[in-house]
């Protein structure tokens, strides 16, 4: 990865830097020596070293032997996004109550590129073949969560995500030429939902929908993922199925109407 450079005065070069630095940490590496990050970042050794020290200062990186790796507050940052629009908090008990009425985990992911990010999730003690939280990535294309995102874009859009190589580490089951790509994600955009059955991994299954904003644009996407083996295709579509669709719907009905609540801060004096 080439050091990032600016498109303007107001570009601050040493913070992307800093970004480099932190997702340089991808799956499969998650210890890292000096030179190992400033191979991945393009960065000069000393500047490399000058990043993760400071990072090791503010909390997000620790010395692990002779190498570096992250901290649990880097979660911090994605989490602070993920309050400041304010879906986790309406999403919250809708989620736990679908999870109460399918006992199957269910999750609010996002586009990242090629990728689909998780966002929100609520998990029951399953045993399933891909380990998920706050923060995994997957390619979105085999995924529910990513036919739904990317169902959503127009065509330009749609090739321009699309053409971003995936940071996941994952290579999925379904890797489809772009015809079969297009009638799959037409499907998607006809009836509404995305099926996913073993298209990611073996012995995964999932269907998803779309969460909507007040003006009817598809801000992420919530799921019901289970196992191949406990769970058939008929049962998920029958009594899962509608279930996710009322949860989705009332996620975007309240996250359409938090945003029409006017926010006061309270000043002193």
């Amino acid at each position: 990865m080439p050091p990032r450079t600016g498109t303007g005065p107001d570009f601050i070069e040493a913070l992307a830097r800093g970004l480099d630095v932190i997702t340089a940490f991808q799956p499969g590496r998650p210890v890292m020596s000096l030179a190992e990050v400033a191979e991945a970042t393009g960065l000069a050794r000393p500047t490399a070293r000058r990043i993760l020290l400071t990072l090791t200062d503010l909390g997000y990186v620790r010395t692990e032997g002779r190498g570096y790796s992250l901290t649990p507050k880097v979660l911090e940052l994605g989490v602070a996004y993920v309050r400041s629009m304010g879906l986790w908090d309406v999403a919250r008990s809708h989620m736990e109550r679908l999870v109460e009425r399918t006992n199957e985990s269910c999750s609010i992911a996002q586009l990242d590129g090629s990728d689909i990010v998780y966002v929100a999730r609520v998990a029951v003690p399953k045993i399933v073949g891909l380990s998920v939280q706050i923060g995994t990535k997957f390619p979105a294309l085999p995924t529910s969560l990513g036919k739904v995102l990317l169902a959503a874009l127009n065509p330009v859009e749609l090739e321009r995500v699309l053409a971003q190589p995936s940071r996941s580490g994952l290579t999925p089951l379904w890797q489809p030429d772009v015809t079969e790509r297009d009638a799959a994600l037409r499907e998607v955009r006809a009836r509404g939902w995305a099926l996913t059955d073993e298209q990611l991994a073996r012995g995964i299954r999932s269907i998803a929908a779309p969460l909507r904003d007040g003006d009817g644009n598809v801000v992420a996407a919530l799921n019901v993922n289970c196992h191949a083996a406990e769970t058939t295709v008929d049962y998920l579509l029958d009594h899962h199925l509608p279930l996710l669709l009322q949860a989705a719907g009332d996620i975007s009905a309240d996250y359409a109407r938090l945003a029409t609540v006017p926010h006061v801060t309270a000043s002193a004096g």
